[in-house]
């Protein structure tokens, strides 16, 4: 019996995985702090940048975690997991390069494993940093509130053969982060400095794809609109429970033993993690129907 369950696509509420890009300057954290005020939430900003966050308390009500170094992972998804708890709607994380290129971060501890091993092999340091990496990254999206991040950029260069000559040629930004950490999130912002213009390199909402605008609290409008736009997860969860107990249901009062085989294997098909509890109904129900109370 297959383990998988194929269901009908349906858009369902959603959480916000942001990701602002740009340099320092550019208008991240008024941006971010911004897009939180719009979505009318309660949120917190986890400041890396030495109170930094504190400059923008004109603009609106937030709450602020200084998170100091050293910037370790583990630091980080502490820091997630306790505004969490503390009940925070939308966490601001800013900024999140500090995870990677900051004093205790994964690029310093990767250093420092490198030099502690006895054969130096920068390579197989990557084997104990990367899961921290991953657990960073898996704690982001599976978070229960709204996550907006920070990213700072640095330019980005390939070497080209001009002529027989090697030489350096600008081909962008990457943000200070390990590559590809970007492709993670839901929209990816990326800020002008001196226009303070955004564009998207993605956007899975659609709401910013050719659009070049600033970052204002009407941009967080836009976003919670669309991602309240849908089933919310009490309604999958209650819908979900109701077909259980109706496919229970139909195997308790199956009238016949080929009727009620063929409840059990749909049921099962559906629910397969069930399936114990299942049998055990199944098997009283069959009980009853070849030996019944008269």
């Amino acid at each position: 019996m297959s383990k998988f369950r194929i269901r009908q696509a349906e858009k369902r509420q959603a959480k916000l995985r942001l990701a602002l890009i740009g340099v320092s300057g550019s208008g991240k954290s008024r941006g971010a702090i911004s897009i939180a005020l719009g979505m009318e939430k309660k949120f917190v900003v986890i400041d890396t940048e030495d109170t930094s966050a504190d400059l923008y308390a004109g603009l609106g009500k937030f709450d602020v975690l200084t998170l100091e170094k050293p910037f370790t992972p583990e630091r980080y998804i502490d820091a997630i997991n306790y505004c969490e708890e503390e009940g925070y709607e939308i966490i601001i994380i800013d900024s999140l390069s500090h995870a990677w290129a900051g004093e205790g971060g994964l690029l310093e501890m990767h250093d420092k494993i490198t030099q502690a091993s006895k054969s130096k092999n920068s390579y197989m340091a990557w084997g104990e940093i990367t899961p921290w990496h991953n657990k960073l990254i898996s704690t982001i999206l599976h978070s229960s509130a709204h996550i907006i991040t920070t990213m700072r950029v640095k330019t980005q260069y390939e070497v080209i053969n001009d002529n027989g000559r090697m030489k350096p040629v600008k081909v962008g930004l990457a943000p200070i982060q390990r590559e590809g950490m970007d492709y993670e999130f839901t929209v990816v912002l990326d800020i002008d400095k001196e226009s303070k213009l955004y564009s998207s390199s993605k956007d899975r909402t659609q709401l910013f794809e050719g659009k070049h605008e600033k970052i204002s609290i009407e941009t967080g409008k836009k976003l919670i609109e669309w991602l309240n736009d849908g089933k919310s997860i009490e309604e999958i969860e209650n819908e979900k429970n109701k077909e259980i107990e109706d496919h229970k249901e139909e195997l308790r009062l199956a009238s016949s033993l080929e009727v009620l085989t063929n409840n059990f294997k749909i049921a099962c098909k559906k629910f397969p993690d069930l399936k114990e509890e299942l049998i055990q109904i199944a098997t009283q129900r069959k009980e009853e129907i070849i030996n019944p109370i008269h």
